[in-house]
């Protein structure tokens, strides 16, 4: 693994944040967008333990110096300290004693290269042991989804296997999920229950329905009062004629 001092670099520095490419759009739109960073954090809870993030300088350690530093578009991690990433604005592997569990990125024109040779490069020497790569169209990176697994320190292309004319699917180990590319979107399945991981339509389908079960609750409440005040009613209506009976 390459490492950078971190000798004469002040305790409490941050790192800045990555310049932006125009085309960094196309991750935008396949993670931000779509919510699937939000559903990532859903599904795997532990937020004190747990980083998903992406855009951000990813370094083996606290250094100034920011050529050759990679910011991949999504990374994730188990078993760390978001708080320490929030403090240095940075993924930095010796603060968090460990490399990401897993990177992916989104192809776009100006970095077709650089995802497929030079990043696959450095993230192996990094010792991350998944690199995913997602293309709308095939076009940048020559296939439309792509993993590497580590193996004894290099990587090994994950099998990638098509389901449909519009479906193809890979298994990430790591996160415990199908990656797939579906006519031009990136999803994210869980093989334990075959469904995509819990979307905003979801959630907001469960909202709907639980104010539809306590819509429907407030509708049996409203009237079995009214039927309970039309009974009292009656009730009051047969005594008063009983009285009447019998004072006649």
């Amino acid at each position: 693994m390459t490492t950078t001092k971190a000798t004469e670099v002040p305790s409490d520095f941050r790192f800045p944040d990555p310049e932006r490419k125009p085309d960094d759009m196309t991750s935008f739109k396949h993670l931000a967008l779509n919510g699937s960073a939000h559903h990532l954090s859903q599904h795997f809870g532990n937020p004190d333990t747990t980083l998903v993030i992406g855009e951000y300088f990813m370094s083996p350690a606290l250094t100034q110096n920011m050529a050759g530093l990679k910011f991949p578009d999504l990374l994730i991690a188990f078993g760390v300290d978001p708080a320490a990433f929030y403090l240095r604005n940075a993924y930095v592997i010796s603060e968090q004693g460990k490399p990401p569990d897993f990177v992916l990125e989104v192809a776009s024109r100006s970095t077709g290269r650089e995802d497929t040779v030079v990043k696959r490069e450095a993230y192996a020497e990094l010792g991350i042991p998944e690199y995913w790569r997602f293309d709308e169209t095939g076009e940048f990176h020559g296939a439309r989804i792509a993993g590497d697994r580590l193996v004894n320190g290099e990587y090994v292309p994950i099998p990638i296997e098509q389901l449909s004319e519009d479906v193809l699917q890979g298994r990430s180990e790591v996160l415990a999920l199908d990656l797939r590319w579906h006519a031009g979107r990136l999803e994210w399945h869980d093989p334990a229950t075959g469904r995509h991981i819990v979307t905003f339509d979801d959630e907001r389908s469960r909202a709907d329905s639980a104010e539809g079960r306590a819509d429907a609750a407030e509708a049996r409440a409203d009237d079995e009062r009214e039927g309970r005040i039309q009974a009292e009613s009656r009730v009051r209506e047969l005594e008063e004629e009983l009285r009447r009976m019998r004072g006649a």
